[in-house]
């Protein structure tokens, strides 16, 4: 099988293409490597070091036995994209080539536009190529659980059923984005249902929780292999930023009252579920959803986790209330369904306690890295368009 990823230097997408690689596919991508520069420009770095794409290339194919096909290029160049689509001829596109953060969407104007131009065209580019040159082609495309925002019932996967006035239908589930970023993927998903339904392509579009974790197990102890680890207020996922500030002997900063709640998966079962998707793939001109995450916490349980493993491993951990920068619910519920993986053969790997450990140690050994960086630890970029840091509110949980 020969599969595409777009954003195949990132978090997700360098872990993909060995955990594809090591499955015998033929694997490729493309990046504009501007992940690394929207990390520099808050302030920070990757906690794990990570090599050029050319050096990543070399190892990847010492290691997997095959080339990796890679062009470096923008996704809003059309004709970028196409030539990658035509060279390559894939049988599935996996989307992972997007600014995935809420904060960095918030900033100001500039990051805000900025955030809908890369995410809208580069998509409709994708979706315009796939039907000039590999319509059977078959496009899996990471959303957010984000996208639901936090309704006062439950969320299902995508659509639901509705009766109105006496009448019933099968319709999309309503979404209600959180920050620019998350309106963006709203927005595609809007543009990839409407491609399927009039040109017949087919999608999943996953609905994707809260990945942490530093590895996988196909990057053994290779340090070349090592996928990037974020620990920022703008691209450092909660357990990740957690286990970052564990390490730093930072507090571990939970927003406002911290009883927000959202759904968690490692970085391997994220790997997984990935897989499982692209190798089981819909009819043609069918959108499916799929929400992907392993189980539902509140951001206080996740820090009192991560405190928990951490003075296991002889690390002095403190939980900090500090003001929330977000303009989000703080309690409310919470209940999303996950049936769909499961039911294509999804099991989690390990405990939640297992993967925080792995990812501590790992981090241990580059604590130098997040020390140097520990100015980005505190949150400054508000919803309201400020920026100023965060105040504590109470510390000592």
């Amino acid at each position: 099988m020969r599969v595409f990823i777009l954003g195949i230097d990132g978090y997700l997408g360098w872990s993909l293409a060995q955990y594809l690689g090591a499955r015998g596919m033929d694997v490729g991508g493309c990046d504009a490597l501007l992940r690394r520069g929207w990390v520099a420009e808050v302030g920070s770095t990757s906690a794990t070091p990570i090599l050029p794409m050319s050096e990543r290339s070399v190892a990847y194919e010492e290691t997997f036995g095959k080339p990796l096909a890679y062009s470096e290029g923008d996704l809003c160049d059309y004709a970028f994209v196409a030539s990658c689509l035509e060279s390559f001829k894939p049988d599935a596109i996996v989307h992972l080539g997007e600014m995935p953060s809420a904060p960095y969407s918030m900033i100001d104007v500039e990051h805000c536009t900025f955030t809908h131009t890369n995410n809208l065209i580069g998509t409709i580019n994708t979706l315009f190529a796939m039907r000039d040159i590999c319509p059977d082609a078959h496009l899996v495309k990471l959303g957010t659980m984000g996208e639901y925002g936090t309704p006062n019932v439950d969320i299902p996967e995508g659509f639901f059923e509705i009766e109105f006035r006496g009448r019933k239908d099968r319709l999309p589930f309503p979404r209600q984005a959180g920050s620019w970023y998350h309106q963006t993927k709203v927005h595609d998903t809007n543009n990839v249902t409407f491609a399927c339904k009039i040109w017949g392509l087919r999608s999943t579009d996953i609905m994707q929780g809260v990945v942490f974790g530093t590895r996988i197990d196909e990057m053994g102890d290779d340090p070349r292999l090592c996928t990037r680890f974020d620990f920022d207020q703008a691209f450092g996922t909660a357990i990740n930023r957690y286990c970052a500030q564990s390490v730093a002997g930072h507090p571990l900063t939970v927003f406002g009252a911290g009883n927000q709640k959202r759904g968690f998966l490692p970085l391997r079962d994220s790997m997984q579920c990935l897989h499982l998707a692209i190798t089981k793939p819909p009819e043609s001109g069918e959108y499916r959803v799929f929400n992907q995450f392993e189980e539902v916490y509140d951001v206080t349980g996740l820090a009192r986790k991560v405190k928990g493993v951490a003075e296991g491993l002889g690390l002095d951990v403190e939980i900090a209330n500090i003001e929330n920068p977000r303009k989000e619910a703080e309690t409310h519920y919470y209940n999303p369904d996950r049936q769909h993986l499961i039911d294509l053969g999804y099991e989690p790997s390990r405990d939640m306690e297992t993967e925080i450990t792995v990812t501590l140690t790992d981090l241990i050994a580059n604590r130098d890295r997040i020390e140097a960086h520990r100015e980005a630890l505190l949150p400054d970029i508000r919803w309201d368009g400020t920026r100023r840091k965060s105040a504590y509110l109470s510390k000592g949980a």
